[in-house]
């Protein structure tokens, strides 16, 4: 599903959005009111590890959708870590029966990194839930 679908529904109001990594899942929260994210820390857990985690998160910000940032190369192509995200949204998508959106994170990492991030993976994860947010109608 992409960002500013139809599907995207105006009951949607709160998101988790996540920046998918091997070794580590940046987390931000945000809603569709402010449209605004904050970052919620960097998970450390590789494989299915990491899942035990992000229930946690899901539990506690009881989000409507979750949101994955999905890396393509600069000219749009697809690589290795595309295919990496997309199967981390499937994989969140059948673990936690909530609609998952994906979002095109080109340059999200570099961003949050220009910008002076401690923590680069948590400030991607804002910095891809404010595209998506800003893309609602």
């Amino acid at each position: 599903m992409s960002a500013g679908s139809p599907s995207v529904a105006a009951t949607h109001q709160l998101f988790l959005a996540f920046d998918f990594g091997l070794k580590r899942t940046g987390v931000a929260s945000g809603n569709r009111l402010t449209r605004s994210a904050t970052g919620q820390g960097t998970i450390q857990a590789e494989g299915d590890a990491r899942f035990v985690h992000i229930q946690q998160r899901i539990q506690e910000w009881q989000p409507d959708a979750l949101v994955v940032g999905v890396p393509f190369h600069p000219d749009g192509a697809a690589h290795e870590n595309t295919a990496r995200a997309q199967k981390f949204a499937r994989q969140l998508r059948g673990r936690f029966s909530l609609p998952v959106f994906e979002v095109d994170e080109r340059y999200s990492t570099t961003e949050a990194l220009a910008a002076g991030a401690r923590d680069a993976d948590e400030a991607a994860a804002c910095i891809i839930l404010e595209q998506f947010l800003r893309s609602l109608p």
